[in-house]
């Protein structure tokens, strides 16, 4: 009986070429992180909801409940457990359960996939990999690692064609600093509404201000930081110009002019002060980051982040930490799905040993063997057919060489060029870009 195959929205399952395509972005990120000396962990899918929970206003609505299907009544366990949303909140728990074995500060990398109950829509997924490098401390955390993972990110990006982009930067203590000086005491109910100013524009934040308590003037001094962007340390100045005064406030602005500084020293260009991102998540309590594509910022933030001081405690130390995450589903949903890049080969295959008859066969199995021992990605033709339908199965694939079998000896081809040379599997050598797939932008009109 045949079965009905029902897609399932929120999932990514690519070809074999775009996969490649994600692979070689995801081999880029893994290498630039342990360049800058960031250790690779991997924790687990399952939290307890205890844990998950109480990260942010909706941190709740998004976690995946798991429970075994045969669960009894009394079998309450499987419950209290669910798939973690982000990387963030299970690196905290790993650090307190190993904190005894590892070496502070601690340099940590992950990329694993996480998962969130929210409706799947354009660049949100249901299921995504997300990359993250953080730094976490015993006690305090110097500043400065808050503008080393900015670098580490502009790092990553340069390597990869992802097009013109902004990381925009704030700091929490400027907003809780000038609300503060306003004479708001929600500080963090003000936030969640002001980062919805994308989302709503400004006369929804303004509604929503004054619905929650704050006066006139009050809302449109808000407003009015929200509204302060720049790409150099300008953005200090035009927040002095609203008058507020707070201990809070001036300690966030020479915090966020240092990042600007060094980031624009750097890595020019690339970031930008804008005192309206906040990030949705309760744990961020210092530099915050959102990163956007120049010629789609309406897609959203593909890399984002901050500064954690007290998501992880033992009771008696505090680790504080910063860490910032790729969004690599969110970027490649943009990248491959939408503008078309791909891999220049559906297979890492670098050489197809053709077979000149099945006699033959082990023949060109032993010169595989030959090219596999010094790391060239080696295939034995499935069938001794003519080698015309040979290379044409070579070329259907992206592989860049045909290998010849003789008795005076070995030809390789390149069926792109069509040039045909004596080759020895014990010493020939494809040229380095060819030994692997690359990324390949589509062709523009």
């Amino acid at each position: 009986m045949a079965t009905k195959v029902t897609p399932i929205s929120g999932f990514q399952e690519w070809l074999p070429a775009d996969r490649i395509a994600e692979l070689v972005v995801l081999d880029t990120i893994r290498e630039v992180f342990e360049l800058h000396g960031f250790a690779s962990i991997n924790t687990r899918a399952m939290e307890t909801v205890e844990r998950l929970a109480g990260q942010g206003e909706d941190a709740d609505k998004e976690i995946y409940g798991v429970r075994r299907l045969a669960a009894g009544p009394d079998d309450a366990g499987d419950t209290s457990m669910g798939l973690h949303f982000d990387l963030t909140v299970p690196f905290a728990r790993y650090v307190l359960e190993n904190s005894g074995k590892l070496t502070f500060p601690f340099r940590r990398y992950q990329i694993q996939p996480a998962w969130r109950g929210e409706r799947p829509q354009r660049g949100r997924y249901r299921e995504f990999i997300q990359a993250d490098v953080d730094i976490i401390d015993v006690g305090s955390l110097p500043d400065h690692y808050e503008a080393e993972l900015l670098l580490v990110v502009a790092d990553v990006f340069s390597r990869l064609p992802i097009g013109e982009y902004h990381i925009h930067v704030n700091d929490r203590k400027i907003c809780e600093g000038f609300y503060r000086g306003l004479g708001i005491e929600d500080v963090t109910g003000t936030l969640r509404i002001v980062d919805k100013l994308d989302k709503i524009g400004a006369d929804g934040v303004r509604k929503l201000l004054l619905e929650a308590g704050c006066t006139e003037e009050q809302a449109k001094q808000c407003l009015a930081l929200a509204e302060i962007r720049s790409n150099d340390t300008g953005f200090v100045d035009q927040v002095r110009a609203l008058g507020v005064e707070h201990e809070m406030l001036d300690e966030g602005l020479a915090k966020l002019a240092g990042i600007i500084e060094v980031a624009n020293e750097h890595a020019p260009g690339v970031a930008v002060a804008d005192l309206r991102i906040a990030r949705g998540l309760d744990y961020y309590t210092g530099t915050v980051y959102e990163t956007m594509l120049v010629r789609d910022p309406g897609y959203g933030s593909i890399c984002s982040g901050g500064r954690y001081d007290a998501l992880a405690s033992d009771g008696k130390r505090t680790f504080p930490g910063v860490g910032i995450s790729i969004g690599v589903s969110r970027l490649l949903g943009k990248l491959i799905t939408e503008e078309g890049l791909t891999a220049s080969r559906e297979t890492p295959v670098t050489v197809l040993v053709a077979v000149n008859d099945e006699d033959s066969r082990r023949d060109s199995m032993r010169v595989a063997t030959a090219l596999r021992a010094r790391g060239i990605p080696t295939l034995v033709a499935p069938k001794a057919a003519k080698f015309g339908k040979q290379i044409q199965f070579a070329d259907r694939r992206g592989i860049p060489f045909v290998w010849f079998t003789g008795a005076d000896g070995d030809q390789v081809k390149d069926i792109r060029s069509g040039d045909q040379q004596p080759a020895d599997a014990a010493s020939w050598q494809p040229p380095a870009d060819d030994l692997r797939p690359s990324l390949v932008l589509p062709e523009t009109p």
